[in-house]
């Protein structure tokens, strides 16, 4: 292990789900040790429920703090919060109380991101619902990041598989909602956003499309007229600006355009519109980054999978892409 590596906090994710398990499989398959320096924050008795789970050993450290830890660490290092104990909790069902220490455990590791002790932060799932019900009042976890990192402007989830990566030009409201909030602001921010993010992972100008919002683009405005109001205008202006962006394009083509490699990235109007693509597409291996912050955050696409809680069969493949593409994120920040 390089001490040069990006230095990737992991967070066990939501104690009564499946992350425990699954960062367990991760660890002790030693997989990670050339791309990342790995530590996991968090509770030292929620990684033993997980190697209980997942049937794995993994030898660790613990230390009481990230300023401890010395590199190259011989054995896995813990930062052993203490903070929560899973025999509290019932498995397989979304609590409060888990919901607010796992938020707690986030701000946590922000905190020491925003001091420079942590060039990322992956987490393995948690529960929205959890997180929401134990007092962290916001929509969706990328909300609660960027008010915690203190960010203000445009930012927004991407959804990444290793064929195509997806923006959102509105994400976590009602579709009813987010039909009126496509503006060609919201158009532009969610373009430029996918332009600089993508540029820096591939170290090259990237391809982007832009989703139309109705059936066949709206059919010159017979089921429509967004795309001639809002969306059109608003591509051409980007593409004046030296974006190398086309659209809009039909979303039922969109991603099959987008599959054929036509496109690094496509900007979708609304969450499922893409969602359903790149989860039929990569169930198991799709990662979600919050983008645009000055922290780095990165999570399997999928949920705590509540069903299948203490069976041993969940896929660690989600959370081995998000830890590696939170280390490639870090690594292609500027210092």
């Amino acid at each position: 292990m390089r001490d040069n590596l990006p230095l990737i906090g992991l967070m066990l994710g939501d104690a009564t789900g499946i992350g425990p398990e699954i960062s367990a499989k991760l660890l002790a398959a030693g997989k990670l040790g050339d791309v990342a320096r790995v530590v996991v924050i968090g509770d030292a008795r929620v990684l033993e429920l997980g190697l209980r789970d997942a049937g794995v050993k993994l030898g660790y450290r613990t230390h009481k703090s990230i300023d401890d830890v010395r590199w190259p660490a011989g054995m896995l290092p813990l930062v052993d919060l203490g903070n929560i104990d899973p025999s509290r909790f019932r498995r397989g069902e979304a609590s409060a109380e888990s919901g607010r220490l796992t938020g707690d455990t986030l701000k946590f590791m922000i905190d020491l991101a925003l001091a420079g002790q942590l060039d990322g932060i992956c987490f393995a799932p948690l529960n929205k619902g959890a997180l929401h019900a134990g007092g962290w009042k916001y929509h969706d976890e990328h909300q609660m990041f960027a008010q915690l990192t203190g960010h203000s402007g445009f930012f927004g989830e991407m959804n990444v598989i290793p064929e195509i990566s997806t923006f959102r030009v509105t994400s976590h409201v009602a579709l009813r909602e987010a039909v009126n909030m496509i503006t060609p602001q919201r158009i532009a921010d969610a373009v430029r956003l996918a332009d600089r993010t993508l540029a820096a992972l591939a170290g090259r100008k990237p391809r982007i499309g832009v989703a139309a919002l109705n059936p066949h683009g709206g059919e010159n405005g017979l089921f429509g007229d967004e795309e001639i109001r809002i969306i059109r205008p608003a591509v051409d202006k980007l593409r004046g600006e030296g974006i190398e962006v086309s659209g809009p394009i039909p979303s039922d083509t969109i991603f099959l355009r987008a599959k054929r490699g036509e496109f690094d990235g496509v900007v979708m109007m609304y969450h499922d519109q893409g969602q359903i693509a790149t989860k039929l597409l990569g169930f198991n291996r799709g990662v979600t980054v919050t983008a645009g912050l000055k922290t780095v955050f990165a999570t399997p696409a999928h949920g705590t999978a509540f069903d299948i809680v203490g069976q041993g069969k969940a896929d660690a493949g989600g959370l081995e892409y998000a830890l590696k593409l939170a280390a490639r994120l870090a690594t292609a920040r500027p210092n």
